[in-house]
């Protein structure tokens, strides 16, 4: 059974503190708990969204939207603020809506999720991984193998193996019938060379418009030029919501990308020619209407044939449509893809019509839950992957610790 990472943790402390009675054994395979919370966020762990209406809160996963709006109505971002406050960690919510530790350091989020743990009875082992579990008969008893040639008994079993091809959580729960959904990436950045492109990474666009063509995809967002091409919330998200389709096209496709948001080129026009107007002897390469950076808008200037000392009365109709069409409508080429600096988050994983969302127990067989990346659940970039798992660990820990019958409840992670 299988995770020591974030949902993990949280299940295994809402079930020891909800029945101090009852042995609660969490097993991580590797020696190095709770990795993916230290490296979240660069290092700073955005732990939750201020998005504190349950149904916009569950829009935002392309993957277990439906599933998750009941589970959000049980325990949501201002659970989370509560719980991590009531333990000494008070968070920050930022401009974008994300929320971090005041610390800015995610050790002060794992830290706090290993203290909890050990106060609530908890016994962590690490370096342990699950190989197997099978389920015996009269009266219904797990036996898990693990990989240090232990077995251990219990009568409850959570898997919170995480997203990772490499878990034993997948095989577990296949061995007991369940259907797990194919496995692909999500939330990672474009591969794309472009000369347009070159010279201008680091800059940043705030409210950009990004959609696949060919397919009906498109997010919003900041867009950010990198050395590999392009990443940014826009990016992202549009890789999260077209995360199949976009592994069916071997990650090569064409992008198309709007630097000033959902305008059509109809009223980028109307604007462009309402500042030829206004300032009809300024250049073009010294004053822009549209509030883009400079170095981008040279290059915009560049590929609509506009000469960057031209000014405003001299641009032709033509010129100033094929401008816009540059704003709302460049077109790249997309050869690949990479993970999002350090973090990764997989689609895919145990099929949701196969657990009950009110206790995360498996629907075919008795004694099995699931909680966090295990499950085909995955949310866009923001803090929303990391409420999923406190709210499916709280909801399993709750199940187990008012179901657990002698016997340790056994937790473990990859």
């Amino acid at each position: 059974m299988v995770g020591g990472g974030a949902a993990g943790f949280f299940a295994a402390i809402t079930a020891a503190e909800g029945n101090p009675r009852r042995k609660v054994i969490l097993c991580e395979a590797t020696a190095h708990p709770l990795a993916k919370v230290r490296i979240s966020g660069g290092g700073r762990c955005n732990v939750t969204h201020a998005c504190f209406d349950p149904r916009l809160l569950a829009t935002r996963y392309p993957r277990g939207q439906r599933e998750l709006l009941g589970p959000f109505h049980r325990w949501q971002p201002r659970d989370t603020v509560a719980w991590f406050a009531a333990r000494g960690v008070e968070l920050k919510t930022e401009e974008d809506g994300r929320m971090f530790p005041v610390t800015d350091r995610s050790a002060t989020i794992a830290d706090c999720l290993l203290q909890a743990a050990a106060a609530a009875g908890v016994e962590l082992r690490t370096s342990t991984g699950v190989m197997t579990a099978e389920i015996s008969p009269d009266p219904p008893r797990w036996r898990a193998r693990l990989t240090t040639g232990e077995s251990l008994s219990c009568a409850r079993l959570l898997l919170a193996s995480g997203g990772g091809r490499s878990s034993a959580g997948f095989a577990i729960a296949r061995a007991c019938g369940h259907t797990i959904e194919p496995l692909v990436p999500s939330l990672f950045t474009f591969h794309i060379d472009d000369p347009r492109l070159k010279g201008l990474e680091g800059l940043s666009v705030p409210a950009a418009l990004a959609r696949v063509e060919g397919e009906s995809l498109s997010a919003s967002g900041a867009a950010l030029v990198t050395h590999w091409g392009l990443s940014g919330p826009a990016i992202l998200k549009l890789s999260a919501w077209g995360a199949r389709e976009l592994a069916a096209r071997n990650y090569q496709f064409t992008l198309i990308l709007s630097w000033v948001g959902a305008r059509s080129a109809v009223q980028v026009g109307e604007d462009l020619a309402a500042a030829r107007a206004a300032h009809p002897r300024k250049q073009l390469a010294t004053w822009n209407p549209c509030g883009l950076p400079g170095r981008l808008w040279e290059r915009l200037l560049e590929e609509a044939a506009i000469g960057a000392e031209t000014t405003w009365s001299s641009v032709s109709k033509p010129a100033l449509a094929a401008l816009a069409g540059q704003l709302t409508a460049s077109i790249f080429q997309v050869t690949g893809k990479s993970a999002n600096k350090e973090e990764f988050v997989t689609c895919g994983g145990v099929r949701l019509a196969e657990v009950d969302f009110k206790t995360m127990a498996s629907k075919l067989s008795p004694g099995l839950y699931f909680a966090g990346e295990v499950l085909d659940i995955d949310g866009i970039t923001g803090g929303f992957n990391f409420q999923a798992a406190w709210t499916t660990g709280w909801l399993a820990g709750r199940a187990l610790a008012g179901a657990a019958a002698d016997g340790a409840i056994v937790q473990s992670t990859r």
